[in-house]
């Protein structure tokens, strides 16, 4: 879908983006800017973009994390068309979202950062709070641990933020390694796995390698200052509270001649896809060493593809399914809710998984409850702690009565 027609930034995109689903929406003129949303809303689009069914782009996954790969550096960038100096970020494209928003947002901006030798590429929501300043929410990971590090020694953290940019970046930023892996080495490897052909970067002025491809690069700095960010609509549709969090300020801006600046409507499908498919081969594989066969992973659109899962597995004994369920909740901290389903089920059928619970599941035998374990910040119901449910709906070993008859 093109909108031709001027866009207002303060909330109107969200109107465009909210009613047009899954499909695509490019803005010809959001308030004198291109922008674009809803670009990799759906799992099939993401599968199309890397010419990789479900099962292989998950495997792809998990072999590129890995075995990351140096990404092939390049002498000149398309971004490179356009560098800014002196700017004013309240004239760009950045997008107000909704009524209760602090602030307008940077929702599909990847930050890559390095510090003594360690890389990081992540994403992290952005509110604009000045004509080159940015509050940036930082969880306890890896560009926190970095940016402490920096601090540590009177440095400011050098940063980039990218927008615009491929699936097998966008997805590798969203995936959690150790820290110091190079995650655009994980997008390498990803990219040439699913199309055969490297992830071109670009150096800037701050010696940052960056995604040479971007629509639009800003380079700057994490300073020590901090500042309120939010109230923000995050992943669950629900509030996020303000919160005091470093500022970005951003000496640089990078952008190719006619860019197109991607946003990502917040809780939003691929708000879901792009946090929670990275996470899916992760679960995988802890459930593998657990349990011999596992078939596929899903966390569900129904629990923003964050907070609930399904997996399904072959049993080979009674309890492989409570093994399952524990790999599952511990591989993937913030989920509270996983359903363990026979092979015979489609885990992305959610009637199917319902049929299961249905005709494979008792409360009394079945259900797991885990109680106080670390959860999620973005779920509102929980309190520091949260309690987790992990629910067998698999057919017992070597009994008879539970497989659906199918017509002939």
């Amino acid at each position: 879908m093109t909108v031709k027609g001027r866009v207002s930034r303060d909330l109107e995109a969200t109107k465009y983006l909210a009613k047009a689903g899954d499909a695509p929406v490019l803005f010809e003129n959001l308030d004198g800017h291109r922008a674009v949303g809803n670009l990799w809303a759906s799992r099939k689009r993401i599968e199309h973009a890397l010419r990789s069914s479900s099962e292989q782009l998950s495997l792809r996954m998990l072999e590129a994390m890995g075995s990351p790969t140096p990404p092939q550096e390049i002498d000149k960038a398309p971004f490179e068309q356009n560098v800014l100096t002196e700017f004013d970020l309240n004239e760009s494209a950045i997008p107000r979202f909704f009524d209760g928003d602090g602030g307008r947002y940077i929702t599909a901006g990847v930050i890559i950062t390095e510090f003594e030798g360690k890389k990081n590429m992540s994403f992290h929501r952005m509110m604009l709070i000045g004509e080159n300043r940015l509050a940036i929410r930082v969880v306890p990971r890896h560009l926190h641990a970095l940016h402490r590090k920096a601090k540590a020694k009177g440095e400011e953290l050098k940063v980039a933020v990218a927008i615009g940019l491929c699936p097998s970046i966008l997805l590798s930023a969203a995936m959690t390694v150790e820290l110091g892996t190079d995650e655009l080495g994980i997008a390498n490897t990803l990219r040439q796995l699913c199309l055969g052909e490297p992830v071109a970067v670009r150096k800037i002025v701050s010696g940052l390698l960056v995604p040479a491809y971007a629509e639009y690069i800003f380079e700057g700095r994490l300073t020590d200052q901090l500042a309120d960010e939010g109230p923000f609509v995050d992943i669950t549709g629900t509030q996020d509270p303000v919160r005091k969090q470093p500022v970005l300020e951003v000496d640089r801006i990078y952008y190719r001649d006619e860019a197109i600046f991607q946003i990502i409507l917040p809780a939003s499908h691929e708000h879901y896809l792009m946090m929670g498919m990275p996470r899916e081969p992760v679960i995988k594989k802890a459930v593998s060493v657990a349990v011999p066969e596992v078939h596929a992973v899903r966390l569900t659109e129904g629990g923003c593809c964050w907070l609930h899962g399904v997996v399904s597995i072959t049993k080979q004994k009674d309890g492989d399914a409570v093994n399952a369920i524990l790999a599952a909740l511990g591989s993937h901290t913030s989920m509270k809710l996983v359903t363990v389903v026979d092979e015979d089920i489609d885990v992305y059928d959610d009637k199917a998984v319902e049929w299961a619970l249905a005709t494979r599941f008792q409360g009394d035998r079945d259900l797991v409850l885990v109680k106080n374990a670390r959860g999620s910040s973005l779920d509102p119901s929980a309190d520091k702690t949260t309690a987790k449910l992990g629910l067998d709906a698999t057919k017992p070993v070597g009994c008879a009565g539970f497989d659906r008859i199918e017509p002939h």
